[in-house]
């Protein structure tokens, strides 16, 4: 049994054998803290905790001793919690017991602030360049400029961002991780569809989400940003897209269609997007956009399965739980 005054990260604390009661201790980083209404009326918060193995969710009632620590915690801070474990329909949601904000010595510790932030599991220096390579490739020359001009503004902030703040490649450089991997798929189907433009489909693959760069902001737990509230990625990757095409000269022709992907690329309008797909190449990337999704949601669920864990918890992003273990398994 390990010892309860020793942290365990996410990953231990689901990987442990479910008996309701077991006493843990753990450091992690408060994610997101939502204050709810019960059907008494009754309000209480419901605090999601993590580290860079995983996350879980647990309730905080008003009567409880701890409603007023976390209502009034500044955000991305980190604790120290214990508790104990229980369970809600199978998934790990412990009652916490006491909890405390650790001083700028204990974060400043070796390996402390390593082990609380998420990474993309590739290494982002080769994934950049393989996204250079896509970039370099394209042509004409004027559309190459424009996305060159695009990534020169945003600089490291591109290839440290986040993809999103939930549903998928929600870590640092998700955002680059989930551009290379949607280029890598466009490059293998593009000669499946010869009625797509190949390299305008491809550059609307690497500047579809550029807007998330300004859209996101914090280096622990990741938020909506002012501008990201008030215009959302499409509209800030569309201004991006726009002025860099015409300072790059790039035919009218050709810049509205890109323009188009930016606009179109969430597929629907009840997701964000600003227009419906209506070119070969908007299509295109919206599919492929959608799939790396979705299989980024896939690929991060078995990255942080526990041991002998035969199902993730309930994937929002595919409303369905994730079988994890291998086939034969």
């Amino acid at each position: 049994m390990p010892d309860p005054a020793s942290p365990l990260t996410v990953r231990d604390l689901k990987a442990l054998e479910p008996i309701t009661g077991r006493a843990f201790a753990a450091v992690l980083l408060v994610r997101k803290v939502a204050t709810k209404t019960s059907k008494n009326d009754n309000p209480y918060l419901s605090i999601e905790l993590g580290d860079r193995t995983g996350a879980f969710t647990f309730t905080c009632f008003s009567d409880g001793p701890l409603f007023e620590f976390f209502k009034n915690l500044p955000d991305s801070s980190v604790v120290r919690v214990e508790g104990r474990a229980d369970y809600y329909q199978g998934r790990f949601s412990p009652r916490v017991t006491k909890a405390e904000p650790l001083t700028e010595a204990q974060l400043a510790a070796p390996g402390v602030m390593e082990s609380l932030v998420e990474v993309a599991p590739e290494d982002p220096a080769q994934l950049w360049a393989e996204c250079a390579g896509f970039i370099a490739g394209l042509q004409p020359p004027e559309l190459r400029a424009a996305v060159e001009a695009v990534f020169a503004e945003l600089g490291d902030a591109f290839r440290n961002a986040p993809a999103a703040i939930a549903m998928h490649h929600a870590y640092r450089h998700g955002l680059l991780e989930h551009t290379t991997h949607m280029a890598r798929a466009g490059r293998a189907l593009l000669p499946l569809y010869p009625e797509v433009d190949a390299d305008l489909a491809l550059a609307g693959i690497l500047l579809h989400d550029v807007g998330k760069v300004a859209e996101y902001e914090g280096a622990l737990a990741i938020q909506r940003s002012r501008k990201g509230i008030l215009q959302g990625h499409v509209v800030l990757g569309y201004q991006l897209v726009r002025k860099a095409g015409l300072k790059a000269r790039l035919d009218a022709d050709r810049l509205e269609r890109l323009e188009h992907i930016i606009l179109s690329h969430q597929g629907e309008l009840e997701f964000g997007a600003a227009a419906k797909a209506a070119t070969p190449e908007a299509v295109f990337v919206s599919m492929v956009d959608n799939l790396d999704a979705k299989m980024g949601m896939v690929q991060r669920a078995l990255r942080q399965a526990a041991e002998g864990e035969e199902f993730s918890e309930r994937l929002p992003g595919l409303d369905a739980p994730v079988l994890t273990r291998k086939p034969g398994g």
